[in-house]
């Protein structure tokens, strides 16, 4: 069965400040890409909501995923359990609860494997999302991060 491979980066210039995601997808011969920004976020904020976009914006189910991530937050946060265990507890004393939470909606949908590659590093798929990551952070039609700019900015 073919795989959906999806590659994700995030990113913020200043933390926080402006951000954006990035998101290459492909499966088989088909590719898509998906970049937003955002006027004021974090780094991390934009590395997982690269995951949440790219998993909601799939049409079907039946495939096996591969998810392809420079963000070890995201990467180990999943593959170590964490955020199983911080939902267990409320997400108490934690960050990004609205997004985490917005991920373990999505996550039993799907089968999915997570691997980190490094960042700037080469990587082709990886620079791409770099690069729709920073268009994000840098355009002029950003969103409000309305939770973090009402909720965790004051927890700074």
């Amino acid at each position: 069965m073919s795989t959906i491979k999806i590659f994700t980066d995030g990113s913020a210039k200043g933390n926080p400040g402006p951000g954006g995601y990035g998101i290459v997808m492909r499966f088989g011969e088909k590719e898509k890409e998906i970049s937003q920004g955002y006027r004021l976020t974090t780094n991390n904020r934009m590395e997982l909501m690269a995951v949440i976009v790219a998993l909601e914006s799939l049409k079907t189910d039946k495939h096996p995923i591969s998810i392809y991530s420079d963000s070890k937050y995201v990467i180990d946060s999943i593959t170590k359990g964490w955020v199983f265990g911080w939902e267990k507890k409320n997400f108490k004393g934690k960050k990004n609860i609205d997004l985490w939470k917005r991920y373990l909606k999505l996550h039993p949908k799907f089968k999915i494997n997570y691997t980190w590659v490094k960042g700037h590093n080469g990587h082709p798929e990886n620079e791409r999302c770099d690069v729709l990551a920073v268009q994000g952070a840098e355009s002029k039609n950003q969103l409000i991060d309305s939770y973090f700019e009402e909720v965790q900015s004051k927890e700074l």
